[in-house]
């Protein structure tokens, strides 16, 4: 599998530490990069000045184009990377496809040396791109009578074991086809989106220069034949469709560089929209829990000087000794305005017996004994 950026960054970080060591540092370094593309620095205290960088990618190819090793073409543009700093050594060291021998004392000293080091950490992405631009020349320049012979079989691409695509030659075009599997389900829901939204876009009078694109959910019928878990997929099949003018020149670097970072692409797109949505999905959920805080807080006030109101209207309570005497007063004083007769309901029947009642008057003077007499 490539990616995005063509240097390596472990390596590139290794060898500026040893570049900028002030003491001979001795290495032997070995890693992997995404699960296929494996290094290997040595660099030894007797000879800080030389360092020895071993390369290999996992590359199955098969079809009328068969690249187990590096051509003589990719040779010649790492030499030219820096001219007197790089050496091939032949043969490489053992499980590897290449190996270098850097000459640090013959880098040049500032800027230079950063651009020279970054420059010789892209070799995995020389290699790949040299290889498949091979492919590519070899199947533009294959005419109809040829491709007949060979029966259109597919060339089958492997940089990464889980992810293998198709390059067949059609009709003046050159057709690569990969197959789209991903392991979550909603994953596999924003790819689907993307490549509809890339089709759609693709279609458009701008993009007419552009590679054709298309999906669909069944593989072509030029790839029957090809290994049924390779064409096991549950986002479908991506095409593009490359003509002579996207292979001339220095467009075909950008085409072949494109195609290697397909796969590289469409995963750093889903993981880009996840973290969009998950981003909204936390602010939104921020929000609404600030709005409910703020419900709460308004609510409690207005509950709390509602029951004061409601209290001081319905108990009004005076306070000492003066409660007392205002309700004596009151009480004397309605009792004074009180000199109008009752009547008593229910008596009506007894109507020859029928008594007015008066209320009687009460004297303030405690001396006063007498009573009144009712009639």
């Amino acid at each position: 599998m490539a990616y995005l950026k063509r240097s390596s960054p472990t390596l590139k970080e290794t060898l500026l530490k040893i570049y900028r060591a002030e003491k001979p540092i001795e290495i032997d370094q070995h890693f992997y990069e995404f699960g296929s593309i494996q290094y290997h620095i040595k660099c030894s205290v007797l000879d800080s000045n030389v360092v020895y960088v071993s390369t290999s990618t996992l590359l199955e190819t098969q079809g009328i184009v068969t690249s187990t090793e590096i051509l003589s073409d990719t040779y010649e543009v790492i030499k030219n990377i820096a001219v007197g700093v790089i050496d091939i050594v032949d043969p490489p060291r053992l499980g590897f496809q290449l190996t270098l021998k850097l000459h640090l004392d013959n880098i040049p000293r500032g800027k230079e040396a950063i651009k020279i080091i970054t420059r010789i950490s892209e070799i995995q992405a020389i290699i790949l791109s040299c290889q498949l631009k091979e492919m590519l020349k070899r199947l533009s320049f294959q005419d109809d009578l040829q491709a007949a012979n060979n029966k259109n079989r597919p060339i089958r691409i492997v940089y990464h074991p889980s992810e293998p695509f198709y390059v067949f030659r059609q009709a003046e075009k050159i057709t690569a086809v990969f197959p789209m599997n991903f392991k979550d389900n909603s994953d596999v829901v924003i790819a689907m989106s993307f490549f509809q939204e890339l089709v759609e876009v693709g279609s458009q009078n701008e993009m007419g220069k552009a590679p054709q694109c298309s999906w669909s959910p069944v593989p072509s019928f030029q790839l029957r034949g090809e290994p049924v878990h390779d064409l096991t997929t549950n986002a479908g099949f991506v095409s593009f469709d490359i003509t002579s003018r996207h292979v001339e020149g220095k467009r075909l670097d950008k085409t072949v560089w494109n195609l290697l970072n397909f796969y590289a692409y469409v995963k750093y797109h889903i993981k880009c929209s996840r973290g969009y949505i998950q981003r909204r999905m936390r602010k939104r959920m921020n929000s609404l829990v600030k709005q409910l805080n703020n419900t709460r807080l308004e609510e409690a006030p207005q509950k709390e000087n509602g029951g004061c109101k409601y209290v001081k209207e319905l108990v009004k309570i005076p306070k000492g000794k003066s409660m007392m005497q205002q309700r004596c007063k009151d009480m004397t004083r309605r009792v004074r305005m009180s000199k109008f007769r009752i009547r008593i309901n229910g008596c009506a029947r007894f109507r020859f017996n029928q008594r007015w009642i008066s209320i009687p008057k009460f004297s303030s003077k405690s001396s006063n004994k007498s009573y009144t007499k009712l009639d």
